[in-house]
């Protein structure tokens, strides 16, 4: 990436509902290189923010509609999902 870029951040089910947001519209910068780089400028944003992504072992992440890990580069994304966990029944 070079200069600053912008990324759509949507969240689903319980992170939706504590952050309060659907998604949002982020500026990512240089430093901002991976879905871990993400996440952690993402916990700063706010306190809702930081409740809803303090448990970041179970959140799970998809970059541009595919499953992704915190090493997953961001360049060229144009979306990332954070969703929980989900389960079978």
């Amino acid at each position: 990436m070079s200069g600053t870029t912008e990324i759509n951040v949507l969240y689903f089910a319980r992170l939706r509902d504590k952050i309060g947001l659907e998604g949002e519209a982020i500026a990512l910068s240089d430093e901002v290189g991976t879905v871990g780089d993400l996440f952690a400028l993402l916990q700063n944003r706010s306190d809702a923010h930081a409740s809803a992504l303090a448990d970041d072992v179970s959140i799970r992440a998809a970059v541009d509609q595919q499953h992704a890990d915190m090493e997953t580069p961001l360049s060229g994304a144009r979306e990332v999902a954070f969703f929980p966990p989900m389960t079978g029944g």
